[in-house]
């Protein structure tokens, strides 16, 4: 009795068939999934472990080049905390504010989580995070600059998640 042998040709046929359908259950199992790199783009909060949607609108957490996570504005921009500021109060006003632009919440934004929300002395609505209101800084030009971090004798932070 001769046993039957698929040929070489047969055998590589099944090889590169059995390689298209693992490639094809790969793409179909992280299709959902948001594995996008993140290198000084804005990214959703999902991408290092925080849920967006936990998030104020307009607020985003990315990691810069380097692995840091920072908390950043809608464009991408650096968030900064203050250290003068005491818990729920901005001590940033006046040129402080012009050049350490407060995030500026809406006046029908809700508090979430560790997301709240301060009156400014000009009445206006700022979002703080867990306490400490956040800020823009005017020298930062592009997303994932964080030129403000230590500035002020170290009094200005980069915001984190």
């Amino acid at each position: 009795m001769t046993e039957a042998f698929p040929t070489e040709e047969a055998v590589m046929q099944i090889i590169k068939g059995l390689g298209i359908a693992v490639a094809c259950l790969a793409a179909t199992a992280t299709a959902g999934l948001n594995l996008t790199s993140v290198h000084a783009t804005p990214a959703p909060g999902a991408a290092i472990g925080i849920a967006q949607e936990k998030m104020p609108a307009g607020v985003q957490a990315r990691k810069l080049d380097n692995g840091t996570a920072v908390l950043a504005d809608a464009k991408g921009m650096t968030l900064y905390t203050f250290e003068k500021d005491a818990a729920g109060k901005s001590a940033c006003s006046g040129g402080c504010a012009k050049n350490w632009p407060p995030l500026a919440a809406a006046a029908d934004a809700k508090p979430m989580g560790d997301w709240t929300i301060i009156t400014r002395d000009d009445g206006s609505k700022q979002w703080a995070y867990k306490g400490k209101p956040l800020y823009g800084w005017v020298k930062d030009t592009k997303p994932g600059e964080t030129t403000g971090d230590g500035v002020g004798n170290g009094a200005w932070k980069t915001a984190v998640p």
